[in-house]
Protein backbone atom coordinates (compact mmCIF):
# COMPACT_ATOMS: atom_id res chain seq x y z
CA UNK A 1 0.00 0.00 0.00
CA UNK A 2 1.47 3.34 -1.05
CA UNK A 3 2.12 5.83 1.74
CA UNK A 4 -0.39 8.65 2.04
CA UNK A 5 1.08 12.00 1.13
CA UNK A 6 0.57 14.73 3.71
CA UNK A 7 -2.21 17.22 3.01
CA UNK A 8 -1.05 20.72 2.10
CA UNK A 9 -1.02 23.31 4.85
CA UNK A 10 -4.14 25.43 5.10
CA UNK A 11 -3.65 28.80 3.40
CA UNK A 12 -3.27 31.90 5.49
CA UNK A 13 -6.00 34.54 5.51
CA UNK A 14 -5.25 38.24 4.95
CA UNK A 15 -8.03 40.62 6.00
CA UNK A 16 -7.73 44.25 4.91
CA UNK A 17 -9.79 47.18 6.12
CA UNK A 18 -10.68 49.63 3.33
CA UNK A 19 -10.89 53.30 4.39
CA UNK A 20 -7.56 54.62 5.64
CA UNK A 21 -5.96 51.21 5.18
CA UNK A 22 -6.11 50.07 1.57
CA UNK A 23 -7.27 53.51 0.41
CA UNK A 24 -6.63 57.03 1.65
CA UNK A 25 -9.18 58.69 3.89
CA UNK A 26 -12.87 57.90 4.13
CA UNK A 27 -15.11 56.91 1.24
CA UNK A 28 -18.64 57.20 2.63
CA UNK A 29 -19.21 60.93 2.11
CA UNK A 30 -17.75 60.74 -1.40
CA UNK A 31 -20.04 57.81 -2.20
CA UNK A 32 -23.11 59.58 -0.84
CA UNK A 33 -22.21 62.61 -2.96
CA UNK A 34 -22.03 60.38 -6.04
CA UNK A 35 -25.43 58.88 -5.24
CA UNK A 36 -27.14 62.17 -4.40
CA UNK A 37 -25.32 65.48 -4.78
CA UNK A 38 -22.61 67.29 -2.88
CA UNK A 39 -25.03 70.04 -1.89
CA UNK A 40 -27.62 67.67 -0.43
CA UNK A 41 -24.97 65.65 1.39
CA UNK A 42 -23.45 68.81 2.85
CA UNK A 43 -26.90 69.88 4.06
CA UNK A 44 -27.43 66.49 5.71
CA UNK A 45 -24.02 66.60 7.35
CA UNK A 46 -24.75 70.04 8.79
CA UNK A 47 -28.16 68.86 10.03
CA UNK A 48 -26.62 65.84 11.75
CA UNK A 49 -23.40 67.62 12.66
CA UNK A 50 -23.69 67.40 16.47
CA UNK A 51 -24.49 63.66 16.35
CA UNK A 52 -21.68 62.98 13.87
CA UNK A 53 -19.21 64.91 16.01
CA UNK A 54 -20.30 63.02 19.14
CA UNK A 55 -19.88 59.76 17.23
CA UNK A 56 -16.37 60.70 16.13
CA UNK A 57 -15.42 61.37 19.75
CA UNK A 58 -17.22 58.51 21.49
CA UNK A 59 -17.17 55.91 18.71
CA UNK A 60 -19.18 52.73 19.42
CA UNK A 61 -22.97 52.82 19.22
CA UNK A 62 -23.00 56.62 19.17
CA UNK A 63 -21.03 56.63 15.92
CA UNK A 64 -23.13 53.81 14.47
CA UNK A 65 -26.39 55.66 15.16
CA UNK A 66 -25.11 58.95 13.74
CA UNK A 67 -23.91 57.25 10.56
CA UNK A 68 -27.26 55.50 10.10
CA UNK A 69 -29.10 58.81 10.55
CA UNK A 70 -26.96 60.34 7.80
CA UNK A 71 -27.69 57.38 5.53
CA UNK A 72 -31.43 57.73 6.12
CA UNK A 73 -31.42 61.43 5.28
CA UNK A 74 -29.61 60.85 1.97
CA UNK A 75 -30.64 57.37 0.85
CA UNK A 76 -34.17 56.73 2.05
CA UNK A 77 -36.52 56.01 -0.85
CA UNK A 78 -33.83 55.67 -3.51
CA UNK A 79 -34.11 52.80 -5.97
CA UNK A 80 -31.60 50.06 -5.17
CA UNK A 81 -30.99 49.43 -8.88
CA UNK A 82 -30.00 53.05 -9.47
CA UNK A 83 -27.75 53.20 -6.41
CA UNK A 84 -26.02 49.97 -7.40
CA UNK A 85 -25.19 51.37 -10.84
CA UNK A 86 -23.70 54.53 -9.32
CA UNK A 87 -21.86 52.46 -6.72
CA UNK A 88 -20.08 50.37 -9.34
CA UNK A 89 -18.83 53.49 -11.10
CA UNK A 90 -17.83 55.04 -7.79
CA UNK A 91 -15.87 51.94 -6.75
CA UNK A 92 -13.82 51.98 -9.94
CA UNK A 93 -12.97 55.66 -9.62
CA UNK A 94 -12.27 55.51 -5.90
CA UNK A 95 -9.90 52.62 -6.30
CA UNK A 96 -8.08 54.45 -9.09
CA UNK A 97 -7.62 57.71 -7.16
CA UNK A 98 -7.34 56.68 -3.51
CA UNK A 99 -5.34 53.42 -3.43
CA UNK A 100 -2.34 53.37 -1.09
CA UNK A 101 0.41 51.81 -3.26
CA UNK A 102 2.46 50.29 -0.42
CA UNK A 103 -0.59 48.59 1.11
CA UNK A 104 -1.79 47.43 -2.32
CA UNK A 105 1.67 45.94 -2.86
CA UNK A 106 1.33 43.98 0.38
CA UNK A 107 -2.09 42.73 -0.68
CA UNK A 108 -0.55 41.54 -3.96
CA UNK A 109 2.11 39.65 -1.97
CA UNK A 110 -0.63 37.73 -0.17
CA UNK A 111 -2.33 36.86 -3.45
CA UNK A 112 0.98 35.71 -4.94
CA UNK A 113 1.54 33.53 -1.87
CA UNK A 114 -1.80 31.81 -2.42
CA UNK A 115 -3.42 33.31 0.66
CA UNK A 116 -7.14 33.95 1.03
CA UNK A 117 -7.54 37.73 0.77
CA UNK A 118 -10.70 39.52 1.92
CA UNK A 119 -11.87 43.07 2.59
CA UNK A 120 -13.63 43.89 5.87
CA UNK A 121 -15.06 47.38 6.04
CA UNK A 122 -17.64 49.52 7.82
CA UNK A 123 -18.39 51.14 4.47
CA UNK A 124 -21.47 50.00 2.51
CA UNK A 125 -21.29 46.60 0.85
CA UNK A 126 -22.84 48.19 -2.25
CA UNK A 127 -19.39 49.29 -3.36
CA UNK A 128 -17.00 47.41 -1.09
CA UNK A 129 -17.85 44.19 -2.90
CA UNK A 130 -17.01 45.76 -6.26
CA UNK A 131 -13.66 46.97 -4.94
CA UNK A 132 -12.91 43.52 -3.53
CA UNK A 133 -13.56 41.89 -6.89
CA UNK A 134 -11.44 44.48 -8.70
CA UNK A 135 -8.36 43.81 -6.54
CA UNK A 136 -8.70 40.04 -6.79
CA UNK A 137 -9.92 39.43 -3.24
CA UNK A 138 -11.95 36.30 -2.65
CA UNK A 139 -14.70 38.10 -0.75
CA UNK A 140 -15.81 41.06 1.31
CA UNK A 141 -17.63 41.73 4.57
CA UNK A 142 -19.12 45.19 4.92
CA UNK A 143 -22.11 47.15 6.19
CA UNK A 144 -25.32 45.95 4.56
CA UNK A 145 -28.15 48.44 3.93
CA UNK A 146 -31.82 47.53 4.22
CA UNK A 147 -34.12 47.47 1.19
CA UNK A 148 -37.91 47.60 1.40
CA UNK A 149 -40.41 45.42 -0.45
CA UNK A 150 -40.47 47.89 -3.36
CA UNK A 151 -36.73 47.68 -3.99
CA UNK A 152 -35.93 51.00 -2.35
CA UNK A 153 -33.27 51.71 0.23
CA UNK A 154 -34.50 52.65 3.70
CA UNK A 155 -31.17 54.14 4.78
CA UNK A 156 -31.11 51.79 7.77
CA UNK A 157 -28.60 49.04 8.40
CA UNK A 158 -29.47 45.46 7.55
CA UNK A 159 -27.96 44.04 10.72
CA UNK A 160 -25.24 46.12 12.33
CA UNK A 161 -22.52 48.52 11.25
CA UNK A 162 -19.45 46.46 10.34
CA UNK A 163 -16.99 47.79 12.89
CA UNK A 164 -15.45 46.58 16.16
CA UNK A 165 -16.78 43.23 17.31
CA UNK A 166 -19.19 43.10 14.37
CA UNK A 167 -16.30 43.36 11.92
CA UNK A 168 -14.68 40.31 13.48
CA UNK A 169 -17.98 38.40 13.52
CA UNK A 170 -18.63 39.19 9.86
CA UNK A 171 -15.11 38.14 8.92
CA UNK A 172 -15.58 34.76 10.58
CA UNK A 173 -18.94 34.29 8.87
CA UNK A 174 -17.39 35.19 5.51
CA UNK A 175 -14.57 32.69 5.96
CA UNK A 176 -17.11 29.98 6.69
CA UNK A 177 -18.98 30.91 3.50
CA UNK A 178 -15.71 30.66 1.59
CA UNK A 179 -15.11 27.29 3.28
CA UNK A 180 -11.91 28.47 4.91
CA UNK A 181 -13.40 28.85 8.38
CA UNK A 182 -13.11 26.59 11.39
CA UNK A 183 -11.97 23.33 9.77
CA UNK A 184 -9.60 22.24 12.49
CA UNK A 185 -6.56 23.27 10.46
CA UNK A 186 -4.36 26.16 11.49
CA UNK A 187 -4.94 29.12 9.21
CA UNK A 188 -2.78 32.10 10.20
CA UNK A 189 -4.72 35.36 10.10
CA UNK A 190 -3.05 38.55 8.95
CA UNK A 191 -5.12 41.66 9.66
CA UNK A 192 -4.47 45.18 8.39
CA UNK A 193 -6.22 48.20 9.91
CA UNK A 194 -5.81 51.85 10.79
CA UNK A 195 -8.40 52.87 13.40
CA UNK A 196 -10.12 51.87 16.63
CA UNK A 197 -12.87 50.27 14.56
CA UNK A 198 -10.24 47.66 13.62
CA UNK A 199 -9.05 47.02 17.17
CA UNK A 200 -10.99 43.79 17.70
CA UNK A 201 -9.89 42.47 14.33
CA UNK A 202 -6.20 43.12 14.95
CA UNK A 203 -6.38 41.77 18.50
CA UNK A 204 -7.78 38.48 17.19
CA UNK A 205 -5.17 38.15 14.41
CA UNK A 206 -2.03 36.04 14.53
CA UNK A 207 -0.19 38.71 12.56
CA UNK A 208 -1.80 42.12 13.13
CA UNK A 209 -0.50 45.14 11.22
CA UNK A 210 -1.12 48.82 11.94
CA UNK A 211 -1.02 50.88 8.73
CA UNK A 212 -2.33 54.13 10.20
CA UNK A 213 -0.52 57.37 9.48
CA UNK A 214 -0.17 58.10 13.21
CA UNK A 215 2.06 55.09 13.79
CA UNK A 216 3.00 54.57 17.44
CA UNK A 217 0.91 57.58 18.47
CA UNK A 218 -2.32 56.08 17.14
CA UNK A 219 -4.94 53.87 18.76
CA UNK A 220 -3.33 50.79 17.20
CA UNK A 221 0.21 51.87 18.08
CA UNK A 222 0.96 48.72 20.06
CA UNK A 223 0.70 46.58 16.93
CA UNK A 224 3.57 46.00 14.45
CA UNK A 225 3.93 48.24 11.42
CA UNK A 226 3.91 47.07 7.81
CA UNK A 227 7.71 46.79 7.54
CA UNK A 228 7.80 44.68 10.69
CA UNK A 229 5.58 41.85 9.43
CA UNK A 230 6.66 39.72 6.47
CA UNK A 231 4.36 37.60 4.33
CA UNK A 232 5.08 33.92 4.83
CA UNK A 233 4.86 31.70 1.78
CA UNK A 234 4.86 28.51 3.78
Amino acid sequence: MAPTSPSPAAPAVAAFDLDGTLTDGGSVVHWLSAVASRASVRTSIVRHGPALLAGAVRSGRTADTAKESLFRSVLEGRELHDVMAVSEQFATEHLRTAIRPHVAARLAEHLDAGHVVVLVSASPALYVGTIAAAIGAQGAAATELAVDANGRLTGRYEGRNCRGAEKLRKLRALLCELEVGDTGEARPLYAYGNSRGDLRLLTAADRPVDVSRLGRLGRLGRFPRLDEVAVSRA
